[in-house]
């Protein structure tokens, strides 16, 4: 079987110099490889492309067949990696706690391995008869939530 770190390092090594990141290298028992990478504009398919070749040439098949998939990270699917959301700073994304319970808003900061979002809830407000909408700052840990997606929007 193909060493997952073997994959990762030849990754980090194309990747020097370039302003892509590196998301997620996974390799199925079978050798299947797949490589995902983002970029703050967006991944181009020349550059997949490209670091598909560059793995492809230092790594044997005549060792070990594999398969290689190299793409970038899908939009609307969870994020990963820190890099990811300090991308989506602004947008509105969707975050899934430990409780389960889901937080739309907008990611407004990033601090290391904690973000902040910005949810509208219903806030009842003292002497108020009834709850108004407010936006409510949620601190999250990244370690800590289920799940963190960029909700793609048509507006």
């Amino acid at each position: 079987m193909i060493d997952k770190n073997v994959v990762r390092s030849l990754v980090e090594e194309w990747l020097q110099d370039k302003e892509y990141f590196l998301v997620d290298v996974e390799v199925s028992p079978d050798d299947k490889i797949t490589v995902e990478i983002d970029h703050a504009d967006g991944v181009w398919i020349d550059d997949c492309v490209q670091l598909s070749k560059y793995i492809e040439d230092h790594l044997s098949r005549e060792e070990e067949d594999y398969e290689l998939e190299v793409g970038s990270a899908g939009l609307g699917q969870p994020f990963k990696v820190p890099q990811q959301y300090e991308n989506f700073v602004g947008k509105e994304v969707e975050v899934l706690d430990a409780t389960g319970r889901k937080h739309r808003g907008t990611l407004k900061a990033v601090d290391g391995r904690k973000f902040t979002v910005a949810v509208t809830e219903k806030v009842k407000k003292e002497g108020a008869k009834r709850p108004v909408l407010e936006d409510v700052d949620k601190t999250f840990d990244m370690d800590e939530v289920k799940y963190t997606k960029y909700l793609i929007s048509f507006k």
